[in-house]
């Protein structure tokens, strides 16, 4: 009987290991060639990109540049915060805007209004024209448009202002009442709780009332930012509870660290993420908070402009003059809307279970 003599076979059996062998498949390590058949289920290398795109986030990634991916890849963020942008580079540069308008927020101009139909502004639109890029004011004939980016810088410096002085009071009492607890804890919170039940608007309005002869701005600049802190101090406060016993602490702590290094390298760097947050989602109510008070007539006074201040002004002539009611209006609308808009997007970047209940 004459014995067969087997023939090689090239072909794989499925799920058969892809060895080093006389079959010419790749040994283990090293890279297949460009457009060789992979094993059944073998899971494909991820081949390169061609088109230029950007690559995923390395494990590494620091939070800042993982947001600054997120809010690349947000649209409607980046329209936010280039308004916010707009508006902070018109409040820097409103003297100069003014004058690239050629009117100052205090200068009438008796030819833009007629005198026989009680100072209602002459032309369409408020009195829109190559000479006053807004209109102007009925009665007055003051310029909307330098009235407008003035008014940006007052409310944004008082924003701003008022926003610091709770950032920097909220977080230190924050901090010191999560980390050193006891006595301390106790009596800041029972200050926090006595903060936020005071009725803090109707004290802000007596006392803006009754205040003469005092600089407004920085006035309610105080007012406001003394009854701010305490709702980011209880914030700040809870995630150094949560930080103050991690592994890191403890081993700076046992490391001879003072509270005051480990407060700054160690806690502080933990709740910069939901401060920064909370920062930017206080600064559209820091907004409305001061066009309410100018609204009522306690905030800024005039001649210094202010949107609120204008917005109650053209009260009296929204029908007969539209216009000078719908444009400080809008741009009070858009700065409180991006704002708003940006810090919804850096809490649910920064400090993503602080929005979720």
């Amino acid at each position: 009987m004459t014995a067969t003599t087997p023939v090689p076979d090239d072909r794989a059996a499925p799920g058969a290991d892809n060895a080093t062998g006389l079959d010419g498949a790749p040994a283990p390590g090293s890279t297949p060639a460009a457009g060789a058949a992979s094993a059944p289920g073998a899971t494909p290398a991820p081949a390169p990109d061609s088109a230029g795109a950007e690559p995923a986030a390395a494990p590494g990634s620091s939070p800042w540049q993982l947001a600054r991916r997120e809010l690349r890849g947000r649209p409607a963020v980046r329209v936010s915060l280039c308004v916010v942008l707009l508006f902070v580079l018109m409040a820097v540069t409103a003297p100069w805007l003014g004058a690239l308008g050629g009117w100052s927020p205090e200068q009438f101009d008796k030819t833009a209004i007629d005198p026989y139909l009680g100072g209602q502004p002459l032309g369409s639109f408020g009195g829109i024209s190559p000479e006053h890029w807004l209109g102007v004011e009925p009665v007055t004939g003051r310029d909307l448009f330098a009235r407008v980016v003035h008014g940006a810088q007052v409310s944004l410096l008082i924003a701003f202002a008022a926003t610091a002085i709770v950032v920097v009071a909220g977080t230190a009492a924050g901090i010191a009442a999560g980390y050193f607890g006891g006595r301390t804890d106790a009596v800041l919170s029972r200050l926090m709780d006595l903060t936020m039940s005071f009725p803090s608007l109707i004290f802000m309005i007596a006392m803006l009332s009754v205040a003469k002869d005092v600089n407004r701005i920085v006035l309610m600049t105080s007012v406001i930012g003394v009854f701010g802190w305490p709702g980011i101090a209880r914030v700040v406060r809870g995630q150094t509870l949560s930080l103050k016993h991690r592994e890191y602490v403890d081993a700076a702590r046992v490391g001879g660290s003072g509270p005051w290094r480990i407060l700054t390298r160690d806690i502080l760097p933990g709740v910069s993420g939901p401060v920064i947050a909370y920062t930017t989602l206080l600064i559209p109510g820091m907004i409305s908070t001061e066009a309410a008070l100018s609204y009522l007539g306690v905030g800024v006074r005039p001649p210094t402009p202010s949107w609120g201040q204008m917005i109650a002004e053209s009260v009296a002539y929204y029908e007969t003059d539209p216009m000078y009611f719908v444009i400080p209006s809008v741009f009070l609308f858009l700065a409180v809307l991006a704002f708003t808009l940006l810090g919804d997007a850096l809490r649910d970047i920064l400090d993503p279970r602080g929005g979720r209940t």
